[in-house]
C-alpha cells in the first residue's frame, strides 16, 4: 500500500485553513489524521467502504471540536480536509480495534487536496456548545457528550479545493 494513494480526513479549523491557502500546506509530521485502516475495517466489519469513509470523516470532524477548544479565537465552525496521500507518507497512530487515526510524514500539501468540507453559520450554536462541552464529553461526562453529538446533526458542507480561497 504504501504506493497506493490514501484518502484521509484532517481535522481543522478556518484559521488552519487559511495557513493551509497561505503556506500551501498544513500540519507537520506526527499530526493525527482519520482514515479507514486495518484496524477500523476489522471492527467495522459489516461495513461498505462508503460507510468506513464516513465513520472516519465523522472522527475527523470530532477532532475539529478538540481542535476548536485548544483554539478560542478561531470561528466555531469545524472543518475536514479530505485529502488523497500517498500511503508510505503516512504512518498508523494505534493499535486499538476501531482506530482511524494515522499520522502524518509531513506537511499536507495543498495540491494533495481533494475536498473540504466546513460548517455553515447555521451551525455555530451547536458547534459552540459542543465545543465547550468537550473536555467533560472527554472526560466521560454523558451530557457532556449529547451535547458534543449534537453537532453531528449539521451537515459539512463540500467545497472542492479550488475554491479554498473563497471559503471563511
Amino acid at each position: 500500500m504504501p504506493d497506493q494513494n490514501v484518502r484521509v480526513y484532517v481535522p481543522a479549523t478556518l484559521p488552519l485553513l487559511a495557513t493551509l491557502r497561505e503556506k500551501g500546506e498544513l500540519g507537520a509530521p506526527g499530526d493525527p489524521v482519520h482514515a479507514v485502516t486495518p484496524h477500523l475495517r476489522e471492527w467495522y466489519a459489516e461495513g461498505d467502504e462508503e460507510e468506513l469513509e464516513y465513520v472516519a470523516f465523522t472522527r475527523a470532524a470530532q477532532s475539529a471540536l478538540v481542535l476548536l477548544h485548544r483554539d478560542p479565537q478561531a470561528p466555531r465552525r469545524r472543518v475536514v480536509i479530505s485529502a488523497d496521500l500517498p500511503g508510505g507518507t503516512l504512518t498508523r497512530g494505534d493499535d486499538q480495534l476501531g482506530s482511524s487515526i494515522m499520522t502524518l510524514g509531513g506537511p499536507l500539501p495543498l495540491r494533495a487536496v481533494a475536498a473540504i468540507h466546513v460548517d455553515s453559520t447555521d451551525a455555530v450554536a451547536d458547534v459552540t456548545a459542543a465545543v465547550e462541552a468537550v473536555p467533560g464529553a472527554l472526560d466521560g461526562d454523558e451530557d457532556a457528550q449529547f451535547t458534543v453529538d449534537g453537532a453531528e446533526d449539521h451537515e459539512l458542507e463540500w467545497y472542492d479545493a479550488t475554491e479554498v480561497d473563497r471559503i471563511s
